[in-house]
Protein backbone atom coordinates (compact mmCIF):
# COMPACT_ATOMS: atom_id res chain seq x y z
CA UNK A 1 0.00 0.00 0.00
CA UNK A 2 2.83 2.40 0.87
CA UNK A 3 4.52 1.65 -2.47
CA UNK A 4 1.32 2.38 -4.42
CA UNK A 5 0.80 5.60 -2.50
CA UNK A 6 4.40 6.67 -3.17
CA UNK A 7 3.97 5.97 -6.89
CA UNK A 8 0.73 7.99 -7.04
CA UNK A 9 2.42 10.89 -5.27
CA UNK A 10 5.37 10.73 -7.69
CA UNK A 11 3.06 10.87 -10.70
CA UNK A 12 1.07 13.73 -9.16
CA UNK A 13 4.17 15.82 -8.44
CA UNK A 14 5.55 15.19 -11.95
CA UNK A 15 2.29 16.33 -13.49
CA UNK A 16 2.19 19.45 -11.33
CA UNK A 17 5.79 20.27 -12.24
CA UNK A 18 4.98 20.22 -15.95
CA UNK A 19 1.62 21.91 -15.73
CA UNK A 20 3.09 24.69 -13.62
CA UNK A 21 5.48 25.47 -16.47
CA UNK A 22 2.77 25.57 -19.13
CA UNK A 23 0.47 28.62 -19.38
CA UNK A 24 -2.75 26.62 -19.34
CA UNK A 25 -4.71 29.52 -17.94
CA UNK A 26 -7.75 27.57 -16.76
CA UNK A 27 -8.03 30.00 -13.86
CA UNK A 28 -7.67 33.12 -15.97
CA UNK A 29 -9.80 32.36 -18.99
CA UNK A 30 -9.91 30.11 -22.02
CA UNK A 31 -7.85 32.54 -24.09
CA UNK A 32 -4.71 31.52 -22.17
CA UNK A 33 -5.14 27.83 -22.85
CA UNK A 34 -2.61 26.28 -25.23
CA UNK A 35 -3.45 25.57 -28.82
CA UNK A 36 -3.02 22.07 -30.24
CA UNK A 37 -1.46 21.30 -33.62
CA UNK A 38 -1.71 17.61 -34.40
CA UNK A 39 0.06 15.94 -37.33
CA UNK A 40 -1.26 12.53 -38.40
CA UNK A 41 0.92 10.65 -40.89
CA UNK A 42 -0.39 7.59 -42.73
CA UNK A 43 1.65 4.34 -42.53
CA UNK A 44 4.63 6.06 -40.88
CA UNK A 45 6.84 3.65 -39.00
CA UNK A 46 9.76 5.04 -36.95
CA UNK A 47 11.77 5.20 -40.18
CA UNK A 48 13.13 8.68 -39.52
CA UNK A 49 16.55 9.97 -38.57
CA UNK A 50 15.64 10.94 -35.01
CA UNK A 51 14.77 7.28 -34.34
CA UNK A 52 18.28 6.25 -35.31
CA UNK A 53 17.62 5.37 -38.95
CA UNK A 54 20.59 7.35 -40.20
CA UNK A 55 19.88 6.74 -43.89
CA UNK A 56 16.77 8.91 -43.68
CA UNK A 57 16.61 12.60 -44.62
CA UNK A 58 14.07 14.11 -42.22
CA UNK A 59 15.50 17.38 -40.85
CA UNK A 60 12.14 18.90 -39.90
CA UNK A 61 10.90 15.85 -37.99
CA UNK A 62 14.27 15.71 -36.27
CA UNK A 63 13.93 19.35 -35.26
CA UNK A 64 10.43 18.75 -33.91
CA UNK A 65 11.77 15.84 -31.84
CA UNK A 66 14.46 18.12 -30.40
CA UNK A 67 11.78 20.55 -29.22
CA UNK A 68 10.06 18.00 -27.01
CA UNK A 69 9.84 14.34 -26.12
CA UNK A 70 10.35 11.38 -28.43
CA UNK A 71 8.52 8.25 -27.34
CA UNK A 72 10.82 5.42 -28.31
CA UNK A 73 8.33 2.66 -27.52
CA UNK A 74 4.95 3.95 -28.63
CA UNK A 75 2.39 1.51 -30.04
CA UNK A 76 -0.84 1.85 -31.94
CA UNK A 77 -3.72 -0.26 -30.65
CA UNK A 78 -4.55 -1.71 -34.06
CA UNK A 79 -2.49 -1.75 -37.26
CA UNK A 80 -5.03 -0.57 -39.81
CA UNK A 81 -5.71 3.07 -40.57
CA UNK A 82 -9.46 3.53 -40.05
CA UNK A 83 -9.62 1.55 -36.83
CA UNK A 84 -6.41 3.01 -35.40
CA UNK A 85 -7.58 6.58 -35.97
CA UNK A 86 -11.04 5.95 -34.53
CA UNK A 87 -9.50 4.33 -31.46
CA UNK A 88 -7.02 7.16 -30.91
CA UNK A 89 -9.60 9.91 -31.43
CA UNK A 90 -12.16 8.26 -29.17
CA UNK A 91 -9.78 7.12 -26.44
CA UNK A 92 -11.26 3.62 -26.63
CA UNK A 93 -9.49 0.34 -27.31
CA UNK A 94 -10.44 -1.72 -30.34
CA UNK A 95 -12.31 -4.96 -29.67
CA UNK A 96 -13.68 -7.75 -31.90
CA UNK A 97 -16.88 -5.68 -32.13
CA UNK A 98 -15.48 -2.15 -32.36
CA UNK A 99 -12.84 -0.50 -34.56
CA UNK A 100 -12.07 -3.57 -36.63
CA UNK A 101 -11.11 -2.54 -40.16
CA UNK A 102 -9.78 0.18 -42.46
CA UNK A 103 -13.35 1.31 -43.14
CA UNK A 104 -14.20 1.85 -39.47
CA UNK A 105 -16.23 4.92 -38.59
CA UNK A 106 -15.99 6.32 -35.09
CA UNK A 107 -19.48 7.77 -35.29
CA UNK A 108 -20.86 4.31 -36.06
CA UNK A 109 -18.82 2.15 -33.67
CA UNK A 110 -18.76 4.54 -30.69
CA UNK A 111 -21.35 7.27 -31.26
CA UNK A 112 -21.96 7.82 -27.55
CA UNK A 113 -18.32 8.65 -26.72
CA UNK A 114 -17.33 12.31 -27.22
CA UNK A 115 -14.21 12.34 -29.38
CA UNK A 116 -10.99 14.21 -28.67
CA UNK A 117 -11.86 17.12 -31.02
CA UNK A 118 -15.42 17.21 -29.65
CA UNK A 119 -14.13 17.58 -26.10
CA UNK A 120 -11.97 20.50 -27.23
CA UNK A 121 -14.81 22.04 -29.23
CA UNK A 122 -17.14 21.87 -26.23
CA UNK A 123 -14.45 23.64 -24.18
CA UNK A 124 -14.47 26.62 -26.56
CA UNK A 125 -11.75 25.60 -29.00
CA UNK A 126 -11.99 26.12 -32.76
CA UNK A 127 -11.49 22.63 -34.18
CA UNK A 128 -10.34 22.09 -37.77
CA UNK A 129 -9.59 18.92 -39.75
CA UNK A 130 -7.40 19.07 -42.87
CA UNK A 131 -6.47 16.02 -44.93
CA UNK A 132 -6.67 12.46 -43.66
CA UNK A 133 -7.43 12.68 -39.95
CA UNK A 134 -10.19 10.09 -39.77
CA UNK A 135 -10.27 7.50 -42.55
CA UNK A 136 -13.59 8.94 -43.75
CA UNK A 137 -13.68 12.70 -44.24
CA UNK A 138 -17.22 12.93 -42.86
CA UNK A 139 -16.64 10.74 -39.78
CA UNK A 140 -17.34 12.52 -36.46
CA UNK A 141 -18.41 15.52 -38.50
CA UNK A 142 -19.99 17.50 -35.67
CA UNK A 143 -16.71 17.50 -33.71
CA UNK A 144 -15.27 20.09 -36.11
CA UNK A 145 -16.05 23.79 -36.16
CA UNK A 146 -16.05 23.74 -39.97
CA UNK A 147 -16.52 21.06 -42.61
CA UNK A 148 -13.53 18.67 -42.64
CA UNK A 149 -11.39 19.49 -45.67
CA UNK A 150 -9.46 17.39 -48.17
CA UNK A 151 -7.87 18.43 -51.47
CA UNK A 152 -9.80 17.74 -54.66
CA UNK A 153 -6.81 15.87 -56.10
CA UNK A 154 -6.65 13.38 -53.21
CA UNK A 155 -7.87 10.57 -55.48
CA UNK A 156 -5.23 11.25 -58.18
CA UNK A 157 -1.99 9.86 -56.85
CA UNK A 158 0.11 9.46 -59.99
CA UNK A 159 1.61 12.43 -61.82
CA UNK A 160 2.48 10.58 -65.04
CA UNK A 161 -0.52 10.13 -67.39
CA UNK A 162 0.47 6.57 -68.30
CA UNK A 163 0.24 5.58 -64.64
CA UNK A 164 -3.27 7.01 -64.31
CA UNK A 165 -4.57 5.13 -67.35
CA UNK A 166 -5.47 1.50 -67.91
CA UNK A 167 -7.52 -0.98 -65.93
CA UNK A 168 -7.14 -1.25 -62.19
CA UNK A 169 -4.74 0.69 -60.05
CA UNK A 170 -1.51 2.19 -61.26
CA UNK A 171 1.95 1.09 -60.13
CA UNK A 172 2.95 0.87 -56.47
CA UNK A 173 5.55 3.64 -56.84
CA UNK A 174 6.41 6.57 -59.08
CA UNK A 175 9.17 9.16 -59.36
CA UNK A 176 8.10 12.22 -61.35
CA UNK A 177 10.00 15.42 -62.14
CA UNK A 178 7.19 17.58 -60.79
CA UNK A 179 6.89 20.27 -58.10
CA UNK A 180 5.60 19.47 -54.62
CA UNK A 181 2.57 21.65 -55.24
CA UNK A 182 0.76 19.10 -57.45
CA UNK A 183 0.68 16.54 -54.63
CA UNK A 184 -2.14 16.35 -52.07
CA UNK A 185 0.17 16.56 -49.05
CA UNK A 186 1.57 19.91 -50.19
CA UNK A 187 -1.99 21.19 -50.54
CA UNK A 188 -2.92 19.89 -47.08
CA UNK A 189 0.06 21.72 -45.60
CA UNK A 190 -0.89 24.88 -47.50
CA UNK A 191 -4.47 24.76 -46.20
CA UNK A 192 -3.13 24.27 -42.67
CA UNK A 193 -0.80 27.27 -43.10
CA UNK A 194 -3.70 29.43 -44.25
CA UNK A 195 -5.78 28.29 -41.30
CA UNK A 196 -2.96 29.17 -38.90
CA UNK A 197 -2.90 32.69 -40.33
CA UNK A 198 -6.60 33.08 -39.74
CA UNK A 199 -6.53 31.51 -36.29
CA UNK A 200 -3.71 33.84 -35.23
CA UNK A 201 -6.17 36.72 -35.58
CA UNK A 202 -8.77 35.13 -33.29
CA UNK A 203 -9.06 35.09 -29.51
CA UNK A 204 -10.16 31.52 -28.89
CA UNK A 205 -7.64 28.66 -28.79
CA UNK A 206 -7.56 26.10 -31.58
CA UNK A 207 -7.26 22.36 -32.13
CA UNK A 208 -5.90 22.00 -35.66
CA UNK A 209 -5.44 18.53 -37.13
CA UNK A 210 -3.29 18.08 -40.23
CA UNK A 211 -3.36 14.59 -41.75
CA UNK A 212 -0.92 13.59 -44.50
CA UNK A 213 -1.58 10.73 -46.96
CA UNK A 214 2.02 9.70 -47.59
CA UNK A 215 3.86 7.42 -47.08
CA UNK A 216 0.77 5.30 -47.76
CA UNK A 217 0.75 3.38 -51.03
CA UNK A 218 1.30 4.22 -53.80
CA UNK A 219 4.76 5.58 -53.08
CA UNK A 220 4.59 8.60 -55.36
CA UNK A 221 6.80 11.61 -54.74
CA UNK A 222 8.75 14.21 -56.73
CA UNK A 223 12.02 13.01 -58.21
CA UNK A 224 14.06 15.28 -55.95
CA UNK A 225 13.02 13.20 -52.93
CA UNK A 226 13.86 9.95 -54.70
CA UNK A 227 17.29 11.41 -55.48
CA UNK A 228 17.98 11.61 -51.75
CA UNK A 229 18.15 7.82 -51.76
CA UNK A 230 20.50 6.53 -54.51
CA UNK A 231 19.54 3.03 -55.68
CA UNK A 232 22.94 1.55 -54.81
CA UNK A 233 22.50 2.64 -51.18
CA UNK A 234 19.13 0.95 -50.61
CA UNK A 235 19.43 -2.22 -48.55
CA UNK A 236 16.95 -5.04 -48.00
CA UNK A 237 15.98 -6.32 -44.53
CA UNK A 238 18.07 -9.19 -43.26
CA UNK A 239 14.98 -11.09 -42.09
CA UNK A 240 12.95 -11.48 -45.29
CA UNK A 241 11.65 -14.83 -44.07
CA UNK A 242 8.76 -16.05 -41.93
CA UNK A 243 9.76 -16.28 -38.25
CA UNK A 244 11.16 -19.64 -37.27
CA UNK A 245 8.82 -21.99 -35.34
CA UNK A 246 5.87 -19.62 -35.75
CA UNK A 247 2.44 -21.12 -36.47
CA UNK A 248 1.11 -20.55 -39.99
CA UNK A 249 -1.96 -18.93 -38.42
CA UNK A 250 0.19 -15.79 -38.32
CA UNK A 251 1.01 -15.81 -42.04
CA UNK A 252 -0.14 -12.76 -43.97
CA UNK A 253 -0.39 -12.36 -47.75
CA UNK A 254 -0.33 -8.49 -47.84
CA UNK A 255 -3.21 -8.24 -50.31
CA UNK A 256 -3.32 -4.43 -50.10
CA UNK A 257 -0.12 -4.04 -52.10
CA UNK A 258 -0.96 -6.81 -54.57
CA UNK A 259 -3.74 -4.62 -55.99
CA UNK A 260 -1.15 -2.33 -57.61
CA UNK A 261 0.09 -2.79 -61.15
CA UNK A 262 3.24 -4.87 -61.45
CA UNK A 263 3.03 -6.46 -58.00
CA UNK A 264 2.68 -10.25 -58.28
CA UNK A 265 -0.67 -11.71 -57.28
CA UNK A 266 1.11 -14.44 -55.33
CA UNK A 267 4.56 -15.03 -53.95
CA UNK A 268 7.37 -12.59 -53.15
CA UNK A 269 8.35 -9.49 -55.10
CA UNK A 270 11.73 -9.48 -56.80
CA UNK A 271 14.71 -7.98 -55.01
CA UNK A 272 14.73 -5.21 -57.61
CA UNK A 273 11.11 -4.30 -56.89
CA UNK A 274 11.70 -4.57 -53.14
CA UNK A 275 14.50 -2.02 -53.37
CA UNK A 276 12.34 0.37 -55.39
CA UNK A 277 9.47 -0.01 -52.90
CA UNK A 278 11.77 0.78 -49.99
CA UNK A 279 13.29 3.70 -51.89
CA UNK A 280 9.83 5.02 -52.74
CA UNK A 281 8.70 4.71 -49.12
CA UNK A 282 11.70 6.72 -47.97
CA UNK A 283 11.11 9.36 -50.65
CA UNK A 284 7.52 9.78 -49.44
CA UNK A 285 8.66 10.17 -45.85
CA UNK A 286 11.00 12.98 -46.93
CA UNK A 287 8.13 14.58 -48.85
CA UNK A 288 6.01 14.60 -45.70
CA UNK A 289 8.96 15.86 -43.67
CA UNK A 290 9.16 18.90 -45.95
CA UNK A 291 5.46 19.63 -45.46
CA UNK A 292 5.75 19.39 -41.68
CA UNK A 293 8.61 21.85 -41.94
CA UNK A 294 6.49 24.33 -43.89
CA UNK A 295 3.71 24.24 -41.30
CA UNK A 296 6.09 24.50 -38.35
CA UNK A 297 7.90 27.45 -39.94
CA UNK A 298 4.58 29.30 -40.24
CA UNK A 299 3.60 28.41 -36.67
CA UNK A 300 6.84 30.01 -35.48
CA UNK A 301 6.60 33.00 -37.82
CA UNK A 302 3.15 33.81 -36.46
CA UNK A 303 4.39 33.68 -32.87
CA UNK A 304 2.11 30.76 -32.03
CA UNK A 305 4.74 28.12 -31.27
CA UNK A 306 5.32 29.18 -27.69
CA UNK A 307 1.69 28.50 -26.77
CA UNK A 308 0.93 25.48 -28.98
CA UNK A 309 1.18 21.81 -28.10
CA UNK A 310 2.53 20.00 -31.16
CA UNK A 311 1.98 16.26 -31.47
CA UNK A 312 2.94 14.01 -34.38
CA UNK A 313 1.94 10.37 -34.77
CA UNK A 314 1.81 7.70 -37.46
CA UNK A 315 -1.40 5.68 -37.40
CA UNK A 316 0.64 2.43 -37.36
CA UNK A 317 3.89 0.97 -38.62
CA UNK A 318 4.51 -0.73 -41.96
CA UNK A 319 6.35 -3.87 -43.03
CA UNK A 320 9.02 -3.22 -45.65
CA UNK A 321 9.81 -6.84 -46.45
CA UNK A 322 10.48 -7.97 -42.88
CA UNK A 323 9.25 -11.54 -42.36
CA UNK A 324 8.68 -11.65 -46.15
CA UNK A 325 5.69 -9.33 -45.63
CA UNK A 326 4.61 -5.86 -46.74
CA UNK A 327 1.94 -3.42 -45.51
CA UNK A 328 0.47 -3.53 -41.99
CA UNK A 329 -2.45 -5.73 -40.77
CA UNK A 330 -0.39 -7.80 -38.30
CA UNK A 331 0.70 -7.65 -34.67
CA UNK A 332 4.42 -7.88 -35.39
CA UNK A 333 6.57 -5.22 -33.76
CA UNK A 334 7.31 -3.54 -37.09
CA UNK A 335 3.58 -3.10 -37.78
CA UNK A 336 2.44 -1.77 -34.39
CA UNK A 337 5.43 0.28 -33.21
CA UNK A 338 4.98 3.90 -34.23
CA UNK A 339 6.64 7.30 -34.07
CA UNK A 340 5.21 9.65 -31.46
CA UNK A 341 6.57 13.16 -30.83
CA UNK A 342 5.11 15.69 -28.37
CA UNK A 343 6.39 19.23 -27.84
CA UNK A 344 4.54 21.02 -25.03
CA UNK A 345 5.04 24.77 -24.58
CA UNK A 346 6.84 25.67 -21.39
CA UNK A 347 8.03 22.15 -20.73
CA UNK A 348 11.75 22.10 -20.00
CA UNK A 349 12.21 18.35 -20.46
CA UNK A 350 13.69 17.29 -23.79
CA UNK A 351 14.81 13.91 -24.97
CA UNK A 352 13.65 10.33 -25.31
CA UNK A 353 11.60 8.21 -22.96
CA UNK A 354 11.90 4.42 -23.01
CA UNK A 355 8.53 3.87 -21.33
CA UNK A 356 5.84 1.78 -23.01
CA UNK A 357 2.95 3.96 -24.21
CA UNK A 358 -0.05 3.34 -26.46
CA UNK A 359 -2.34 5.47 -28.54
CA UNK A 360 -5.30 5.48 -26.17
CA UNK A 361 -2.98 7.53 -23.93
CA UNK A 362 -3.04 10.53 -26.27
CA UNK A 363 -6.61 11.63 -25.50
CA UNK A 364 -6.07 12.10 -21.73
CA UNK A 365 -2.63 13.63 -22.39
CA UNK A 366 -3.96 16.45 -24.55
CA UNK A 367 -6.83 17.05 -22.15
CA UNK A 368 -4.37 17.43 -19.27
CA UNK A 369 -2.11 19.75 -21.25
CA UNK A 370 -5.09 21.98 -22.05
CA UNK A 371 -6.50 21.88 -18.53
CA UNK A 372 -9.67 20.09 -19.67
CA UNK A 373 -11.53 17.41 -17.74
CA UNK A 374 -11.17 13.93 -19.20
CA UNK A 375 -14.47 12.28 -20.18
CA UNK A 376 -15.25 9.20 -18.12
CA UNK A 377 -15.08 6.78 -21.06
CA UNK A 378 -11.39 7.36 -21.83
CA UNK A 379 -9.33 4.18 -21.36
CA UNK A 380 -5.79 5.55 -21.63
CA UNK A 381 -3.42 7.10 -19.12
CA UNK A 382 -2.00 10.60 -19.44
CA UNK A 383 1.58 10.97 -20.64
CA UNK A 384 2.03 14.31 -18.87
CA UNK A 385 4.26 12.81 -16.13
CA UNK A 386 6.62 11.55 -18.85
CA UNK A 387 6.77 15.04 -20.36
CA UNK A 388 8.13 16.22 -17.02
CA UNK A 389 10.29 13.21 -16.18
CA UNK A 390 11.38 10.87 -18.99
CA UNK A 391 11.85 8.03 -16.51
CA UNK A 392 8.55 8.41 -14.65
CA UNK A 393 6.59 5.17 -14.21
CA UNK A 394 3.86 4.59 -16.75
CA UNK A 395 2.69 1.14 -17.93
CA UNK A 396 4.03 -2.37 -17.61
CA UNK A 397 2.29 -3.53 -20.79
CA UNK A 398 0.50 -2.22 -23.88
CA UNK A 399 -1.98 -3.99 -26.13
CA UNK A 400 -2.70 -4.19 -29.83
CA UNK A 401 -4.96 -6.31 -31.98
CA UNK A 402 -5.83 -6.92 -35.59
CA UNK A 403 -8.35 -9.32 -37.09
CA UNK A 404 -8.16 -12.44 -34.97
CA UNK A 405 -4.87 -11.53 -33.31
CA UNK A 406 -4.54 -10.04 -29.83
CA UNK A 407 -1.11 -9.02 -28.59
CA UNK A 408 0.50 -7.84 -25.37
CA UNK A 409 3.89 -6.10 -25.32
CA UNK A 410 5.89 -5.87 -22.09
CA UNK A 411 9.36 -4.53 -21.46
CA UNK A 412 10.91 -7.77 -22.71
CA UNK A 413 8.26 -9.86 -24.47
CA UNK A 414 5.54 -9.85 -27.06
CA UNK A 415 2.86 -12.53 -26.67
CA UNK A 416 0.13 -12.90 -29.30
CA UNK A 417 -2.87 -15.17 -29.74
CA UNK A 418 -4.61 -15.77 -33.04
CA UNK A 419 -8.28 -16.73 -32.87
CA UNK A 420 -11.03 -17.51 -35.33
CA UNK A 421 -14.01 -15.22 -35.83
CA UNK A 422 -12.04 -11.96 -35.73
CA UNK A 423 -10.79 -12.78 -32.25
CA UNK A 424 -14.06 -14.10 -30.84
CA UNK A 425 -13.63 -17.78 -31.63
CA UNK A 426 -11.38 -20.77 -31.04
CA UNK A 427 -7.65 -20.41 -30.52
CA UNK A 428 -5.72 -21.00 -33.77
CA UNK A 429 -2.14 -20.25 -32.71
CA UNK A 430 0.08 -18.55 -30.14
CA UNK A 431 3.39 -16.71 -30.40
CA UNK A 432 6.02 -15.42 -28.00
CA UNK A 433 9.06 -13.34 -28.90
CA UNK A 434 11.86 -12.46 -26.49
CA UNK A 435 12.82 -8.91 -27.50
CA UNK A 436 15.87 -8.93 -25.28
CA UNK A 437 17.39 -11.77 -27.30
CA UNK A 438 15.47 -11.30 -30.54
CA UNK A 439 14.35 -7.69 -31.13
CA UNK A 440 13.46 -8.40 -34.77
CA UNK A 441 11.09 -11.26 -33.86
CA UNK A 442 12.78 -13.92 -35.98
CA UNK A 443 12.41 -16.84 -33.55
CA UNK A 444 9.14 -17.81 -31.89
CA UNK A 445 9.77 -19.34 -28.44
CA UNK A 446 6.21 -20.01 -27.30
CA UNK A 447 6.84 -23.78 -27.08
CA UNK A 448 10.17 -23.45 -25.29
CA UNK A 449 9.73 -24.77 -21.73
CA UNK A 450 12.06 -22.04 -20.49
CA UNK A 451 9.26 -19.52 -21.18
CA UNK A 452 6.29 -21.52 -19.82
CA UNK A 453 5.74 -19.17 -16.86
CA UNK A 454 6.00 -16.11 -19.09
CA UNK A 455 3.39 -17.50 -21.47
CA UNK A 456 1.02 -18.31 -18.60
CA UNK A 457 1.34 -14.82 -17.13
CA UNK A 458 0.84 -12.96 -20.41
CA UNK A 459 -2.03 -15.24 -21.41
CA UNK A 460 -3.77 -14.37 -18.15
CA UNK A 461 -3.44 -10.67 -18.90
CA UNK A 462 -4.94 -11.13 -22.37
CA UNK A 463 -7.77 -13.17 -20.87
CA UNK A 464 -8.50 -10.34 -18.43
CA UNK A 465 -8.64 -7.87 -21.31
CA UNK A 466 -11.08 -10.14 -23.16
CA UNK A 467 -13.30 -10.27 -20.09
CA UNK A 468 -13.62 -6.50 -20.37
CA UNK A 469 -14.51 -6.85 -24.05
CA UNK A 470 -17.28 -9.31 -23.26
CA UNK A 471 -18.67 -6.94 -20.63
CA UNK A 472 -18.81 -4.12 -23.20
CA UNK A 473 -20.11 -6.20 -26.13
CA UNK A 474 -22.99 -4.37 -27.82
CA UNK A 475 -26.33 -6.09 -28.18
CA UNK A 476 -26.14 -5.35 -31.92
CA UNK A 477 -22.43 -5.48 -32.89
CA UNK A 478 -21.52 -2.84 -35.47
CA UNK A 479 -20.62 -4.00 -38.95
CA UNK A 480 -17.39 -3.47 -40.81
CA UNK A 481 -18.63 -0.24 -42.37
Amino acid sequence: MKLAAHRSLTLFLAAIALLAAIPLGSAVGAEARPNVLMFAVDDLRPEIDTYGVDRMVTPHLDRLAERGVRFDRAYCNIAVCGASRASLMSGLRPTPWRFTSYSTRKDKDAPEAPSLPMTFKQAGYTTISNGKVYHHRTDDRTAWSQEPWRPETSSIWWAKPENRQGPGRGPAYESADEPDSIYPDFQIAQKTIEDLRGLAERDEPFFLACGFYRPHLPFVAPKRYWDLYPPDEVTLPENMYFPRDLDNAFAYSWGEMRKYRGVPAKGPVSDEMARELIRGYHACVSLVDAQVGRVMEELERLGLAENTVVVLWGDHGWQLGEHAMWCKHTNFEVAVRTPLLIAAPGAKTRGTTPRLVEYVDLYPTLCDLAGLDQPGHVQGRSLVPLLADLDAPHKDAVFSRHGGGDSIKTDRYRYTEMRAGRGKGALRGTALFDHQKDPDENQCVVDDLEYADVVAELKAQLDALRTGWQDSQPAQPPGEG
